[in-house]
C-alpha cells in the first residue's frame, strides 16, 4: 500500500463508551496520582482523560516499604492500593480535576461485593466524573481471598451489582493472571459493562541473591513497563476479536508507536503508566507521537486505525 503524506492535523478524538475523549491517551491508574501531582509538568487539558489512582470505601495505608523495585524494562510494585478513601477523594481531590476540560475516570475497588457497591454509590452522580474503572484484581475476603478477577462467577456477580448501582459508564479492568482473558471479557460484557481496560499488572517477584530475601516487603508485586507490552498487545487483540466492547489498552506504552500497536490490535484508547515515572511528560509525548505517525501515513481520523492490524 502506497502511503501518501498528509500534513493536515488529524482528528484524534474518540467516543469511548459514551465518554468523549479529545484524543485516545489517558493516564493509567496508580501512576499519575489524582492529577494535581503532575500539574506542573502536564497540561491536563491536552490529555484524552485522567484515570485516577484507585479509590476504596475507607482509607488504606498500603504495604510497608520497600514497595517498588526496578526490573529490566519495567518495575515491580506492591504499593498495596494506598489511598485516602472515597469521601476524601470527592471532597479534596475531585475539585482540582473539575478545573479541566478532560474526562475523569475513577478507578475503584473493594475487598467485598458490598464495599465495591458502596464506592459506586458514592461516585454515582458526582459532578466531574465521566466513568468508573473497576479494578477486579482485589482478593474477595468473603470467599477465601481469591481475586474477583480470576473467578468467572465472582467477576459476573460483582460487575452486575455495580452496573445496577450506577448510571456512569462502567469499565472493567481485567487481570492478565488468568488462563483465558476472553472468558472474563465475555463475563464483563454479560454483566452490562460499557468497556474494558487491559491489562492490569502481571504477578512477579524479585530476590536479592546476597541477602536471600525478596526485593519487596510484600514478596510479590505487579510487573509493568515495556517488558509486558507484547503480552498486553496479544491480550487486547484476542479480546477485541471476542467481544465488541471498546477497550482501553495498556502495558508498557512509552511512544506513539507503542500506543498505535494497541489501537491496531483493537483498542479505542490507551493508558500510559510506568512511563510516567521515567518521564512526567510521557503522556503528551505519546499524543504527539500518534499524531506524527498519522500525518506520515495520511490517516485523517484515528477511528480508521482501530483494529486494523492485517493478519494472515
Amino acid at each position: 500500500m502506497m502511503i501518501v503524506k498528509n500534513k493536515t492535523k488529524p482528528d484524534l478524538s474518540i467516543d469511548f463508551a459514551g465518554i468523549k475523549l479529545k484524543n485516545p491517551v489517558l493516564t493509567a491508574s496508580g501512576t499519575f496520582g489524582y492529577g494535581e501531582e503532575f500539574g506542573e509538568f502536564v497540561d491536563l487539558n491536552k490529555l484524552g482523560g485522567v484515570i485516577v489512582k484507585g479509590i476504596s470505601l475507607n482509607p488504606i495505608k498500603g504495604n510497608p516499604p520497600p514497595r517498588i523495585w526496578e526490573t529490566p524494562s519495567g518495575m515491580l510494585n506492591a504499593i498495596g492500593l494506598e489511598n485516602p478513601g472515597v469521601d476524601v477523594f470527592l471532597n479534596e481531590k475531585l475539585p482540582y480535576l473539575r478545573k479541566f476540560d478532560t474526562a475523569v475516570i475513577v478507578n475503584m475497588f473493594g475487598y467485598s461485593l458490598e464495599e465495591y457497591v458502596a464506592v459506586a454509590e458514592r461516585l454515582n452522580g458526582a459532578r466531574g466524573i465521566s466513568g468508573i474503572e473497576v479494578n477486579i484484581s482485589c482478593p474477595n475476603v468473603k470467599a477465601g481471598g481469591m481475586a474477583f478477577g480470576t473467578d468467572l462467577k465472582a467477576t459476573f456477580e460483582l460487575l452486575s451489582a455495580i452496573r445496577k448501582t450506577t448510571k456512569l459508564p462502567v469499565i472493567a479492568k481485567l487481570s492478565p493472571n488468568v488462563t483465558d482473558v476472553t472468558a472474563f471479557a465475555k463475563a464483563a460484557r454479560d454483566a452490562g459493562c460499557d468497556g474494558l481496560s487491559l491489562i492490569n499488572t502481571l504477578l512477579g517477584m524479585a530476590i536479592d541473591v546476597r541477602c536471600r530475601k525478596p526485593r519487596l516487603a510484600n514478596c510479590t508485586g505487579g510487573l509493568s513497563g515495556p517488558a509486558i507490552r507484547p503480552v498486553a498487545v496479544r491480550m487486547v487483540w484476542q479480546t477485541a476479536k471476542a467481544v465488541s466492547l471498546p477497550i482501553i489498552g495498556m502495558g508498557g506504552i512509552v511512544t506513539g508507536e507503542d500506543a498505535l500497536e494497541f489501537i491496531l490490535a483493537g483498542a479505542s484508547a490507551v493508558a500510559v503508566g510506568t512511563a510516567n515515572f521515567v518521564n512526567p511528560r510521557a503522556t503528551l509525548d505519546v499524543v504527539k507521537g500518534i499524531e506524527r505517525v498519522m500525518i506520515e501515513q495520511g490517516v485523517g481520523v484515528l477511528s480508521e486505525l482501530v483494529g486494523k492490524v492485517s493478519v494472515p
